[in-house]
């Protein structure tokens, strides 16, 4: 990394402003983005992940956008290794990296000190077994029997994640704790602006973009999609609006259920984000209502440098 080059991410929850300001603070400070949202990097996922066309990206380089196909299998460990190698061939070009996105471990994967362990594909395939048979009470059940603490700790409906732990249990025998993150001070020095709104207009913004996707045509988006595999892929098909409207098509409930139900999903996701990030203290808030919020976010960055020197 260049010394005299320091990351910016803008992280917060999803619908506060995030790419506008990302792309405005690359235009200002000569940079390129570096896309961390987990969803926007599927082809053809574009509509419900709210992914900027290219003619609104304002000429500035895009990073970690369509990278995967539907079938592939979203990892933080794939996406640390490549975004890193991103970030730093972008500031070897004497370019700003802005780091732009909301996927909670996806954020802590590129900016803190996080090594994976290794994965077995026969042990994971065991406990993928498990979810596939039981449902999620089951992976859950045997979590709680091996690792009480991270059964405590992982959502009860995120069998992936707890399929994962059961598998570095099983490989490390020590608890999946400790294969957790160390926090300090951010990788490269990155400086970390979080934005976000008032809940009240958060959730009207939620809603208004809940309600664009499903007009601007997120059912013929996901049809092509099935098209393309989406039904195999283990970790596409979850995305929020994306599993509803698969939903939808296979008779749990009509479109326009689907639709508040994304909306409502949503909403929770938006919850996790602002808990997630804001027990991080070396987040810089900002309000994305604010009018200078570009000036203030500058301010920031450059406070940011200051501190460092």
């Amino acid at each position: 990394m260049t010394a005299a080059i320091r990351p910016i991410a803008v992280v917060g929850p999803t619908a506060s402003g995030k790419s506008d300001l990302g792309l405005s603070l690359a235009e200002r400070l000569g940079g390129e983005i570096v896309n961390i949202d987990a969803m926007q990097q599927y082809r053809g996922m574009d509509i419900g992940t709210a992914k900027l066309p290219v003619e609104e990206r304002r000429g500035i380089p895009h990073h970690q956008l369509d990278v995967l196909d539907v079938t592939e299998t979203a990892t933080v460990a794939r996406y640390q290794e490549s975004a890193r190698a991103d970030v730093e061939m972008i500031a070897a070009r004497g370019a700003v990296p802005v780091i732009v996105g909301g996927s909670m471990m996806y954020v802590q994967s590129l900016l803190d000190d996080w090594s994976f362990p290794a994965t077995d594909p026969d042990v994971r395939a065991k406990w993928e077994a498990v979810l596939a048979e039981r449902g999620v009470a089951g992976v859950h059940e045997e979590l709680t029997r091996v690792d009480p603490q991270a059964a405590a700790t992982i959502l009860p409906t995120d069998g992936r994640r707890m399929v994962r732990a059961l598998e570095v249990v099983e490989l490390t025998g020590r608890p999946f704790a400790a294969s957790a993150p160390t926090i300090g001070e951010a990788r490269w020095g990155t400086v970390i602006l979080g934005v976000d709104r008032d809940t009240t207009e958060l959730d009207e913004r939620i809603e208004l973009r809940t309600r664009l996707m499903f007009e601007s045509g997120l059912v013929e988006e996901v049809e092509s999609l099935v098209a393309a595999g989406l039904r195999d892929g283990v970790t596409a098909p979850r995305a929020i609006g994306y599993a509803q409207v698969l939903a939808a098509f296979d008779g749990e409930y009509d479109m326009a259920e689907a639709r508040e139900r994304t909306f409502i999903g949503t909403r929770r996701y938006v919850r996790r984000q602002r808990s997630w990030f804001r027990r991080d203290a070396r987040v810089h808030w900002l309000d994305a209502a604010r009018e200078d919020l570009v000036e203030v976010a500058c301010s920031a960055v450059a406070r940011g440098t200051v501190e460092e020197q």
